[in-house]
């Protein structure tokens, strides 16, 4: 089906749930994968300049947006596969950015004959060890806190802060960003709906990075956590020929805070390519 123009949206019934997504543009097909602490929307600057070259797919997976779940044990790396197969795409470009990031590494490990280019953005990266610093750690265990205690007005605003404003930054980010990340995150805290139980890669991907051999373009800011940043220095190191891309003043939500710069790096890169 690539090259057709499409525009859809939808829910796909796969085992345990139903997904939501959106498919829109012609061209190569290019998925879009959210962070863990957002949901397809946050891909609402990049869906017109994208699809314009691109068929550009978004979706929620388990436990965010408008996609539901049981509570079962399932792979995300399965339900991306089964949305693919159920658009007609056979190759495609993948792109994700934090949680959405490990699995789309995750899947190119896994479907290797799926995946034509890989852009992780400021990407978790399953079975890397690392250690946070002391800031860090102090405000991960209160977020794990707030978790416990079900306190989930005071956490939203707590991982606004670490996400969204990061590290070493003066005063706070883009008041919009804040805003909107800040509903995403209360809105899937709202859901009411049982998470699942995500199925893990094994072998896991920090020891497996070689294996990898699409191009590859990793995206991270400077302002980011710590962790993220070795991660994406690791992604540099192990991927033969991947190319790392640092956006300054940036924490973890590159694509909206500097959407037009994040579109242009990512199409020069994806254009590149041809």
């Amino acid at each position: 089906m690539t090259g057709q123009a499409q525009s859809m949206q939808g829910y796909l019934e796969v085992e345990g749930g139903k997904i939501y997504f959106e498919a829109v543009g012609q061209g190569h097909p290019l998925v879009l994968i959210h962070a863990g602490v957002a949901d397809c929307t946050m891909w609402d600057e990049q869906m017109g300049p994208f699809s314009q070259r691109y068929r550009v797919i978004r979706y929620d997976t388990r436990g965010y947006g408008r996609t539901t779940t049981e509570d079962v044990a399932y792979s995300n790396r399965q339900d991306l596969y089964d949305l693919l197969k159920h658009l007609g795409v056979e190759k495609t470009y993948v792109l994700g950015i934090s949680r959405g990031g490990q699995i789309a590494i995750d899947f190119t490990l896994e479907r290797p004959e799926m995946v034509d280019a890989l852009v992780p953005v400021a990407a978790g990266l399953s079975g890397y060890q690392g250690e946070p610093n002391e800031e860090e750690m102090r405000l991960f265990d209160k977020m794990e806190e707030l978790w416990e205690k079900k306190d989930f007005a005071s956490l939203a605003d707590m991982e606004v802060r670490v996400w969204v404003d990061g590290f070493g930054r003066t005063g706070e980010a883009d008041p919009k960003v804040r805003k909107r990340v800040h509903e995403m995150i209360s809105a899937n805290y709202s859901r009411n709906q049982p998470d699942g139980q995500p199925i893990v890669l094994q072998p896991p991907a920090a020891g497996r990075l070689s294996e990898i051999k699409v191009p590859t373009l990793v995206i991270v800011g400077d302002l980011d956590e710590s962790g993220t940043q070795a991660m994406a220095g690791a992604m540099e190191e192990g991927i033969r020929g991947a190319k790392k891309v640092v956006f300054p003043g940036v924490a973890h939500m590159v694509n909206m805070e500097r959407p037009e710069e994040f579109n242009r790096v990512v199409l020069d890169f994806l254009g590149s390519l041809r």
